[in-house]
Parts: structure tokens; C-alpha cells; sequence
């Protein structure tokens, strides 16, 4: 089953749950991995079951990375606040890095993230 990972910094949470919410049907047939915080407010806003790891500055991020490198995440929807500065910039470098080593897409806009989800229900 094709595995993906949402991940969402504060200031996008509304912006995922929008975007899983248009995309229920399509993320109801795929097996979802997030990390803490934006997977608590997706199963409780959704009827979507996830995989919740810890919070992003909690190892969150690192943790889907090592999903990565065992090739074990098929890609990842990551709404990333650009204009602020994260706490834990080098877990979500070291992410977009091991994305990048492994050919692993990541989207990080919302538009982005419509055309992985559709490229992935196209599999």
C-alpha cells in the first residue's frame, strides 16, 4: 500500500486539515504517517486513521526521515511556514536532504501537494 507522510509547521495546520479534508477519499485509500501534533488534529477533524510519530521539535521529522531511508515512505506533504524560523531547522534540512538522496517526492505547497496526491492515486 503506498505510504505518505503529512507534515504541517503551526501556522499551516488549517491549511493541511483544508487540504486532507478535499482529499479524504483519495488519503482514505493510502496509508498515512504524520508527525504528533498535525496527526492529532487530522484524526480529529477527519475520519482518517494515521500513524502518529512524535512532534516535528520533538524528533518528529526525523523519525518519517528514517521512514525514508528505508524506503519505507512512498512521499511526503510537508506545508512548511516559510517566514518563520523553526526551532528544529536542522531536522527539516536533514529531511529535505534524505528526500532528495532517496528520489523521494515532497511537496511543500499546497498546489504541490495536489499534484503528489494525484500522482500517487494514479499508481
Amino acid at each position: 500500500m503506498t505510504r505518505i507522510a503529512l507534515i504541517a509547521h503551526d501556522d499551516e495546520k488549517p491549511e493541511m486539515i483544508d487540504f486532507v479534508r478535499s482529499h479524504e477519499d483519495d488519503l482514505s485509500q493510502l496509508e498515512l504517517v504524520c508527525t504528533g501534533t498535525t496527526g492529532k488534529r487530522i484524526m480529529e477533524e477527519t475520519d482518517l486513521d494515521v500513524e502518529r510519530k512524535q512532534s516535528g521539535p520533538l524528533g518528529g521529522d526525523t523519525q518519517i526521515g528514517a521512514e525514508v531511508a528505508d524506503e519505507a515512505v512512498d512521499g511526503i506533504v510537508f506545508l512548511r511556514d516559510p517566514l518563520t524560523a523553526q526551532p528544529h531547522e536542522p531536522d527539516i534540512s536533514a529531511l529535505l536532504r534524505i528526500c532528495d538522496v532517496h528520489d523521494t517526492p515532497m511537496a511543500t505547497t499546497r498546489t504541490s501537494a495536489e499534484f503528489l496526491i494525484e500522482g500517487l492515486a494514479d499508481q
